[in-house]
């Protein structure tokens, strides 16, 4: 058995090293985009603030480990995909012959259509080359104009203040990560942000980036409202979109990502997706999303692999989880944190001490989570959402006292409902 695997993030890499261990006769190949050695894109804003090294993204530290492993690791870049014929067209490599395939080519930036905003010297944060050329420019007292506060511009945030910048964000959406936080939560961010002399402005849109002169001469970013941001260098962190653009013609469906079954399998019985380019199940919702978060491209890369090597498992979906860390200040936003029909909501408030808990209930059942500034909670949040578990009177309990979620897990956590429960 052939295997090949089109992505060397987190779900490509334990693919092929699940798909090795699980069938030591097959013949596994990992092809990565990138020249250099894989590695997690999570860990590049620890490089971008001087908390590690290059080295310190590495997925595999061992400059070896592939070798050793049995994976022919190829750096190549997939053009183009024959999945009737079991064939896939490398850039270098050429046509090359499988019996099974994964696709794991993640995603990229999706930088908005304003005009200026694509000029050299303004970058991306989502490649160590980026990330590379962030750091030169990214000195102590120079102007950073940041255009995005979604989950990886607020990470990015926080690498850039802590090398020293004047930092000012720019975001179109009425709040910070506005697809993990409530209004409440996203102001306490905000004001911690401000707070560590971050200026931000949110409902706030870039009209355009004046061609950059010669002799160190700054960006001039202009904003809608007609103020002009004078800046050193730029960064853009307006989202992802997945890589999808060599299935054209392959016979494989996709929607907003590949779309695949419970098995990670595609429309194509052969040819299975992973991580941030596969639309598979939510778990929160039960319908199809792309969710382009580590934990769930690692698990869907070891349930492909399982399932391309023979070894049956199903993937019960996505729950859409984030945690972030803003300048000390922890946050965190599990599954409907945003509430459904007919639900009810319960919120803890604590304004100067920038804390926050919100819970949403569907009947008696947990299904999301806001979080600022209490970390005790996060685990046990996952735990009471995922598990679905029937809080009964503790659901009245919770009502009162949101903190008390610790007892609510424990005192529940033998009555689950069944998978599709409490949607």
């Amino acid at each position: 058995m052939r295997y090949l695997v089109v992505g060397a993030g987190p779900a490509g890499v334990i693919a092929a090293e699940t798909l090795r261990n699980t069938d030591p006769g097959g013949e596994v190949v990992l092809v990565g985009g990138e020249p250099e050695p894989a590695y997690s894109r999570m860990a590049i804003p620890y490089y971008l603030a001087g908390s590690i090294g290059e080295p310190g993204t590495y997925l595999r530290p061992e400059p070896d480990h592939f070798s050793r492993a049995g994976i022919d690791f190829r750096h190549d870049r997939l053009l183009r995909l024959d999945a009737a014929a079991g064939q896939a067209h490398l850039a270098k490599g050429g046509a090359t012959p499988f019996d099974r395939l994964l696709i794991a080519t993640g995603s990229s930036p999706a930088v908005p259509p304003v005009p200026g905003l694509t000029q050299p010297g303004i970058h991306t944060c989502w490649t160590l080359a980026d990330a590379r050329a962030i750091a030169a420019a990214a000195k102590p007292g120079a102007r950073v104009v940041l255009v995005g506060a979604g989950f990886i511009g607020c990470i990015i945030l926080e690498a850039l203040v802590e090398r020293g910048v004047q930092l000012t964000v720019v975001e179109q959406a009425p709040r910070m990560v506005a697809r993990m936080m409530n209004d409440v939560a996203a102001g306490m961010i905000k004001r911690r942000c401000e707070q560590n002399g971050v200026e931000v402005l949110t409902d706030t849109l870039v009209d355009g980036v004046a061609e950059r002169g010669g002799n160190g001469e700054p960006f001039k970013v202009h904003l809608k409202s007609g103020r002009v941001l004078e800046a050193d260098l730029v960064i853009t962190a307006t989202g992802v979109r997945p890589n999808l653009e060599f299935l054209e013609g392959s016979g494989i469906e996709t929607g907003q990502g590949v779309l695949v079954d419970e098995t990670l399998r595609t429309s194509v019985p052969h040819v299975y997706a992973a991580g941030d380019v596969a639309e598979g199940r939510d778990f929160s919702t039960g319908g199809q999303s792309v969710h382009a978060i580590q934990p769930t491209a690692s698990e869907h890369g070891r349930i492909a692999a399982l399932n391309m090597a023979g070894v049956e498992s199903a993937y019960t979906g996505s729950l859409i989880m984030n945690v972030l860390d803003t300048l000390g200040l922890i946050s965190s936003s599990f599954g409907r944190w945003d509430g459904v029909a007919d639900g009810e909501e319960v919120a803890l408030r604590d304004d100067v001490r920038q804390r926050y808990l919100q819970l949403q209930f569907a009947d008696d059942v947990l299904v999301g989570a806001n979080s600022v500034g209490m970390t005790q909670h996060v685990g046990v949040l996952r735990g009471l959402i995922q598990g679905r578990f029937r809080l009964g009177v503790w659901k009245r309990r919770l009502q009162a006292d949101p903190t008390r979620v610790m007892e609510a897990y424990l005192a529940c956590a033998g009555s689950p409902l069944p998978v599709g429960g409490a949607q």
